[in-house]
């Protein structure tokens, strides 16, 4: 399966088990989505539980916490991360408060997926990854997988549990990965990472498309006879800290690729949590590969933004040799 089948299997296998499973969005119903992720379930599963939602993000929100209030699982999709701000003051004030708010008696079984992310050439609006700003808000939880694999797994446990989840999935390789994928239903704990590849020189944190430029970085470093260790964080929000830590304790040092923004992101909370826990372990400076601080360029100029295998191997070799 490639990322595209994955997802769409995991959404299968919930809407035939669950009869309470909505799936809706933009274009989701008779296009199966612009990326055609959700196609055939609207065939399947008729109009009245998978359809196409009017363009307005605010109401797609606001209408699944009625739906969640009322017992319903709902799935919601955002046509692109970059257009669900309109919606931010649906998930701020209900979706992730909500819970609290009626103290424990309507948990909000919500998840909000979004492809997000540069690397396909696209306008204003289709390319940020801006997972940190939901990261920051209280009541959500944050997941991002990097392979079919994962997504399959991560999305069956994000719509099974009573948490609201933002489920942002790496639009560049959509398309670009092929796995074996398990068939039939299995789950994946959210907030539990993924150590990848073993190592013993320096540890790599990244998630996501970025997964990929640093295993092909991690070949660079190799020939430069540099062990590199990847975790896939898979979980933005709740972090694994055991894994990391445990890791940076090993390896004395610590690279963390994201392709968001670099002040107040991922990056720099890892690197804060590093210090708090494994400052007495660290041989070199904690680093961050990120994108820069300005909204990600058309696509002449995206290359200069996102990362790439040599921008993360500069930045492995400066720190192994510190």
């Amino acid at each position: 399966m490639n990322l595209v089948n994955a997802i769409n299997d995991a959404l299968d296998i919930k809407l035939n088990e669950d009869k309470n499973v909505i799936v809706y969005g933009q274009d989701v119903g008779v296009e199966g989505g612009v990326f055609r992720v959700t196609e055939g379930l609207q065939k399947k599963y008729g109009v009245e539980r998978v359809f196409d939602a009017p363009l307005a993000e605010s109401g797609i929100v606001g209408t699944a916490v009625g739906m969640a209030v009322a017992g319903l699982r709902p799935v919601i999709e955002m046509q692109f991360s970059g257009f669900v701000y309109p919606g931010f003051n649906q998930i701020i004030s209900h979706v992730a408060r909500m819970y609290n708010r009626s103290r424990g008696r309507y948990p909000m079984p919500i998840v909000i997926r979004m492809p997000y992310g540069g690397g396909i050439n696209a306008l204003e609006h289709h390319s940020e990854s801006f997972e940190a700003a939901f990261g920051h808000i209280p009541g959500l939880k944050v997941v991002i997988p990097s392979t079919p694999h994962d997504a399959k797994g991560l999305l069956i446990s994000a719509i099974e549990s009573n948490d609201p989840i933002i489920f942002m999935e790496p639009k560049r390789i959509y398309r670009a990965i092929k796995q074996e994928v398990q068939e039939g239903k299995f789950s994946i704990p959210i907030g539990k990472a993924a150590v990848i590849q073993p190592g013993t020189d320096v540890t790599i944190v990244a998630y996501g498309a970025m997964i990929r430029e640093v295993q092909k970085a991690a070949v660079l470093a190799k020939k430069a006879g540099i062990s590199v260790e990847i975790i896939d964080l898979r979980t933005i929000y709740p972090i694994d800290k055991e894994t990391i830590i445990n890791s940076v304790k090993k390896t004395g040092r610590i690279i963390t690729v994201t392709e968001g923004v670099k002040s107040f992101g991922v990056a720099s909370e890892i690197t804060q949590i590093v210090s708090e826990e494994a400052f007495l372990s660290l041989e070199a400076p904690p680093k961050r590969v990120t994108g820069f601080d300005t909204i990600v360029p058309l696509p002449k100029g995206e290359h200069h933004y996102l990362q790439t295998p040599n921008k993360i191997f500069y930045e492995i070799e400066k720190t192994a040799k510190y």
